[in-house]
């Protein structure tokens, strides 16, 4: 299949996906009663969250910076910041291009290579990825009773079906090991043209870049300025969502706990291959917010309130970010050639 067919299958699914989470979610929300609630809501609180979401992009661009500079390359924090919004910015058109997107500016603000950008973008992902698990081993610990009962149930009924199905389990099993040993016998049967192959000497060193970036954290000067700034943009994600609770009187009420448990079910819903956690923030949020008694409804409608919100901000500083970035590019002068890419050996 062709890269471009598959990018358009790709998308196809994920804009269906998220349509129908979303219509999922809705149809249970009174429009009148969404409306009413965004009309008597304290914008004071949104604008708290709006700046404690700056904190958070900032520091992250700063982390991001601080990644590169055992590599040789210091882009200022805020040519970090134009790529982090700009990507920020693609993610809500496209899925997952956000990352390539951000790389991509930064090359063209300050000529650094893609590939060792993307490295560094990686390691960054595998920290936050252990921040997220450490959260939702925390939050389950804090929150065991609520969040037991609400992933068994919620899991359970909509996957029971498939699995007491033995012949789906057999067919999906039965294709799966056909298509891994068909895979193997393919990439060994022809492993030396594949060798010899363009696309491999390609792939070959945009991998030896990535190792680059992923072993840049060794490197770095300070350790502790980079756990700082991985605290700071957790605990500002937390905030963020947690001042929002004020801005309604329905769930003014919802304490720390409650804050815990969206931060982390919002950051597994967006961890979903859809545009901007569509339909699946404001399905896995607005019920188990239920937890906390609210009623069904009114959980889907602080999904959607805080979700529309944070939204709203990515489109205003990622758009002015992209607007920005058009300004900046002719200023700096394409060299001759890319910088060479380091490798794992040149950073022993």
């Amino acid at each position: 299949m062709q890269p471009n067919a598959r990018r358009g299958i790709q998308l196809g699914v994920s804009l269906v996906l998220g349509a129908a989470l979303l219509w999922y979610a809705r149809r249970v929300i009174d429009p009148t009663a969404l409306t009413a609630r965004f009309r008597e809501a304290d914008y004071r609180w949104i604008l708290l969250s709006g700046m404690l979401s700056v904190v958070a992009y900032w520091s992250r661009a700063e982390r991001w910076r601080l990644l590169m500079e055992p590599l040789g390359y210091r882009p200022t924090t805020f040519h970090s910041a134009l790529a982090l919004m700009s990507g920020y910015f693609a993610n809500l058109l496209l899925p997952r291009v956000g990352e390539v997107t951000r790389c991509g500016v930064l090359y063209r603000l300050d000529r650094i290579p893609v590939n060792v950008s993307f490295g560094t973008v990686v390691a960054e992902r595998i920290f936050d990825l252990l921040m997220l698990l450490i959260l939702v081993a925390f939050t389950f610990v804090l929150e065991l009773d609520r969040l037991g009962t609400f992933f068994t149930g919620f899991f359970h009924s909509r996957l029971a079906p498939v699995f007491n199905n033995l012949s789906v389990i057999t067919a999906v099993a039965f294709a799966l090991l056909v298509g891994t040993g068909m895979l193997s016998f393919g990439l060994f049967r022809y492993r030396r043209a594949i060798r010899r192959s363009f696309l491999y000497a390609k792939g070959r060193n945009f991998l030896r870049g990535m190792a680059a970036g992923l072993l840049s954290v060794r490197k770095l000067r300070s350790p502790a300025t980079f756990l700082f700034h991985t605290g700071l943009i957790w605990t500002m994600y937390y905030l963020m969502a947690y001042v929002l609770f004020f801005a309604t009187p329905q769930t003014a009420g919802l304490g720390i706990r409650a804050g815990f448990t969206i931060l982390v079910t919002g950051g597994l819903a967006m961890a979903v291959p859809v545009q901007g956690g569509f339909g699946t923030f404001h399905l896995l949020v607005g019920n188990v917010l239920v937890l906390y008694g609210l009623s069904l409804p009114d959980g889907i409608i602080l999904a959607t309130f805080m979700h529309t919100s944070q939204t709203l901000f990515v489109v205003l500083m990622g758009g002015l970010s992209s607007i920005v970035v058009l300004f900046l590019r002719g200023k700096h002068p394409s060299p001759a050639q890319s910088p060479p890419v380091p490798t794992p050996e040149s950073q022993r």
